[in-house]
């Protein structure tokens, strides 16, 4: 027995590999580094979803697009009933009201949803008007308008776009993998999709990169980096940020994002001390982890720099956990069309160790 599935193989995969030793990402043929930066979220979809669609267009800047202004229509009217809940939740809960299918539409709706639905919750719990999409706009810079209510710089939108594109996929993580069970099923794509949305909402799935935020509000100022995160790991602390169950060197999804938050940095978008803070956190983390624990390799991961580039875009922190829903949905969506297609109902074995009945002499 493997406790947690640690080192077993699930599934095989044409969509992302993850080699932790080496510290490499590659999404259907592509190293990240080639993607993050260059590349925007619908060229992403298109590349997950190839082949499992036999009516994929080849460009979806238009059809997704196109789904926002749909979802916005579905399920606008029922944004009130929900907006008193957590964001997440209250997304979470729309979302299941999308059509359950296999096809194309259905995935469309739903890989749309996270990124109108959010930017909608999030301005009406602010006491302020849901905005409609504008067909017009790719999906990142869309989704930062509805959320802003203003037209986003270049540079903004291209940074959000690096996000949804760097945390597209991440093999068999607990989420996807949850999303292909419910797609072992024949069940349809909002049933995987809510599976993985609820798989997400765990902590130790998607809730870190909010409390980065936190230990740097902690923290204040550079000066102090160093005594607050040795007093923290004295007490047993975990310092967010830091560490991945798979890479044993640094995330390369941190290195992405650190290019991205260092650009919208340049245009002013990002507070000068904000950066330096960050800086000195991350070196002193770095340097104190090796010296506590040098039997484990504990890096820099991708919360650590997606909470400071989700900050700087304007998402409260609360949001942290729904934004990466709208760029890892994709990836949902491609692996329950690849478990449809190729794969079986999975079903593993457990193994009891309850008590046994007596039996009478």
């Amino acid at each position: 027995m493997s406790n947690g599935l640690e080192d077993v193989v699930a599934a095989e995969t044409v969509l992302s590999d993850v080699d932790g030793l080496a510290g490499r990402l590659i999404i259907r043929g592509q190293p990240l580094e080639a993607m993050a930066g260059r590349s925007n979220y619908e060229a992403v979809l298109s590349l997950l979803w190839d082949g499992f669609f036999p009516d994929l267009p080849t460009d979806l800047r238009q059809p997704l697009a196109d789904a926002r202004v749909r979802v916005f229509e579905l399920l606008g009217v029922d944004l009130h009933l929900v907006a008193d809940r957590p964001a997440f939740d209250a997304m979470r809960a729309l979302m299941a009201l999308l059509p359950d299918g296999t096809e194309l539409d259905s995935a469309l709706l739903l890989a749309a949803a996270p990124g109108v639905l959010l930017p909608a919750l999030l301005r009406l719990r602010d006491g302020e008007e849901a905005l409609a999409p504008d067909s017009s706009l790719s999906h990142a810079t869309d989704m930062l308008r509805m959320t802003t209510g203003a037209a986003p710089g270049a540079e903004l939108a291209k940074a959000l776009d690096t996000y949804l594109v760097t945390i597209a996929d991440h093999g068999l993580n607990a989420s996807t993998f949850a999303a292909r069970v419910v797609a072992s099923t024949e069940a349809g794509l909002t049933s995987s999709v809510l599976a993985a949305l609820g798989a997400l909402k765990g902590p130790l799935h998607g809730g870190a990169p909010g409390p980065v935020l936190d230990m740097l509000d902690a923290i204040g100022r550079p000066e102090n980096a160093e005594r607050w995160i040795e007093a923290q790991l004295a007490e047993g602390e975990r310092l967010m940020g830091f560490g991945h169950r798979i890479y044993r060197v640094r995330d390369p999804r941190a290195d992405a994002l650190k290019a991205a938050l260092q650009r919208v940095g340049k245009g002013g978008a990002v507070d000068t001390g904000r950066l330096a803070l960050a800086a000195a956190v991350e070196a002193a983390a770095l340097r104190a982890l090796k010296q506590h624990k040098p039997d484990r390799p504990l890096d820099t991961n991708v919360e650590f720099y997606t909470a400071l580039l989700l900050e700087a875009l304007g998402f409260p922190r609360d949001s942290f956990t729904a934004v990466f829903a709208a760029g890892r949905v994709g990836g949902w969506i491609a692996h329950a069309k690849e478990q449809a297609a190729t794969g079986r109902l999975i079903r593993p074995k457990s193994r009891y160790v309850g008590p046994m009945p007596k039996v009478a002499a």
